[in-house]
Formats: structure tokens, sequence, C-alpha cells
């Protein structure tokens, strides 16, 4: 009974992390079509984030000392580089075109290991892959010269890049289990991953030269008026860190196959908010390819060798730990 009530408890968590997570680009649009820059509104969200998880990177800094290099990778790609890019393809393309984009990172992965690698990959794999691929052509609608911006295409599949630059990040560091490391908390590493991001981005966004009166304001959402503040609220509470320390928590209580099938949702949610909430439609090829990619990316997830550990899972012992940082690996860090 206590198991069943964990896995109820896990399901309920992974959901709302989902939910948290896919409604990032709904929110972050209105903002930016009021006059914010992408990189501005990504700055907001990472700093915001930030100083909401700053007890939480005190109370682990030993991972400073202990793990540098980890810290460093996922502040740089899988905070700073993914959402970065993400919310620029937001600004030019469908929000649930550039997540479904982004989705392509775990067949990316896929032919990381094949072919740069020269690892063997399960046949369920490929099969993964050519349904990503497949589907991706069917949401961007190749049949009529790409219908959508190639700009914003291109910062999807960036951060798509981000997004696997991170998965490979962390190989070199599997021989750390034999010496007996500890592993790193997940949620110190989130923490210190937002820290660093966002002194990146204060370097890049260069926030000094923002139009503040936008958050003083309200924007268009489908017709309605929201205050920009909430829409940032938002943006920094639920769709980061809400949306991180619940997937994290999520993963401890369910196994990463079946966190990584409530992943997936994300990127449906997110089409269904902007649809909903921001006009945007999809056609039903869009929507058929869309299904593709997000089947495509779960068989690929999963079938990836296991050999070296997950993102976040460098020197990373069997146990709930272990399954927690696999679910950062499975889930788009961007959104």
């Amino acid at each position: 009974m206590h198991a069943s009530q964990g896995r109820s408890a896990g399901l309920g968590l992974a959901l709302a992390s989902a939910f948290a997570f896919g409604g990032s680009g709904v929110a972050a649009k209105p903002l930016i079509e009021a006059g914010l820059d992408p990189l501005h509104v990504v700055w907001l969200r990472v700093a915001g984030a930030a100083l909401v998880m700053l007890p939480v990177a005190w109370r682990h800094r030993d991972l400073v000392r202990s793990r540098p290099v980890l810290l460093l990778g996922f502040g740089l790609l899988a905070v700073a580089g993914v959402q970065a890019c993400y919310f620029a393809a937001i600004s030019r393309i469908p929000v649930g075109v550039a997540l479904l984009v982004e989705y392509l990172a775990p067949a990316l992965v896929l032919g990381w290991v094949r072919f740069v690698q020269r690892r063997p990959v399960t046949r369920a794999a490929a099969v993964g892959v050519v349904l990503a691929v497949g589907g991706l052509a069917c949401v961007v609608e190749v049949w009529s010269g790409l219908s959508f911006d190639a700009v914003g295409l291109l910062l999807a599949l960036g951060a798509a890049c981000c997004q696997v630059g991170y998965f490979v990040l962390s190989d070199p560091g599997s021989g750390d289990t034999a010496a007996g490391a500890e592993p790193p908390h997940p949620v110190g590493v989130i923490a210190y991953g937002l820290l660093i991001g966002a002194a990146v981005l204060t370097v890049v966004a260069r926030p000094w030269g923002m139009d503040w009166s936008v958050l003083g304001g309200s924007t268009g959402m489908n017709g309605a008026e929201v205050p920009a503040w909430l829409l940032l609220g938002w943006i920094v509470l639920l769709a980061t860190v809400i949306a991180y320390v619940t997937g994290v928590i999520s993963v401890r209580l369910l196994s990463p196959a079946v966190a990584g099938v409530v992943a997936c949702l994300e990127a449906v949610i997110a089409t269904v908010l902007a649809w909903v909430l921001l006009g945007e439609h999809l056609a039903a090829p869009q929507l058929i390819g869309g299904a593709m990619v997000l089947i495509g990316a779960f068989i690929a997830q999963s079938s990836t060798p296991k050999a070296p550990s997950g993102p976040v899972a460098s020197g990373v012992g069997a146990g709930g730990d272990r399954d927690a940082v696999e679910e950062l690996s499975a889930r788009p860090a961007a959104t």
C-alpha cells in the first residue's frame, strides 16, 4: 500500500512538473511581444529562479569544490544555452513547434553515440530516430518549403543541440563511482546551474538596457490583458523553480522510464496551452507529426545505451539519486 501511494504521489508530481514546464513558453511569448528582448526574458527567468534557490545553493556549497565542471556544464548548456535558444525561437515560431523541435535531442544523442563514439545502438533506438525525424518533417511542413521562419527553426534546433552537449558532458566522469564518490544532489546541481546561468546571461543579455517599464504594464494574451508581473511570476516560480523541483522528486518515486513518458506530455501541454491561451493553431499533419516526434523521442530515450551515466549523473551510484538525475537528462531544461 505504501509503495502504491508513493507511485501515485510520484505520478501526480510528474504531471505537475510537465504542466509547469509546458507553460513557460506560453507565459514568455506575450512578454516578448510586448517589447522585451527574448534574452532579457530568459535573464529574468533564470536570475529570478536563482535568487529563490540561493538557500539551496548555500546548503550544497560543497558541490563547487567536488563537481565544478558538472555545475559549469549545467549552467552553460542546460540553463543558459537551452533557454536562450528556446525563448529566441518562440519569438519567431509557435511555442508547440519550438518545443517539438527541441524534443529531437534524444534522437540526436543516439546519433552521437553511434557515429562519434562508435558504439552500437539498438534497432528500437534507430526506429525512434526515424520516427522523430519523420515527425519533425510533418511539424515544419517540409512539403510546402518550410512554412515556418527558418531562423526560428534553427534556434529551436540549437536548443536541442545544447541539450545534447549536456548529455555528452557527463560521459568522462562515469568513473567516479568506482572511486566511491558521493552522488551530487540533483536539487543542488539545479541551484548552481541557475546561478551560473544567471551570471553568464547577465554578461550576454546586459539587462541594464532592458525596458523595465514593460513589467509595470499589461500584455495581450489572445485578446485578454494580463499584468506583465503576473506572467513573470509564472515563469520564475511555476515554470522554473516548481517545475524542476517537482520533476526531481517525482523520479525518486517513479522509474525513469515512467517519468520519461510523463515528461513527453510537456510538449503536448505546451501545444494545447498555446492553442487555448495564445491562439496558435496547428494543422492536422502537424499534430500527427508532433505525436511521431514524441513517440520517437521516447523510444530513443529509453533505448539509449546505459554505459555512460546521464547528465548530472557523473559518479552517481545506484538508487533514487541516480534516477532523479537521469530524469534531468530526459527533460528539456529550457522549457
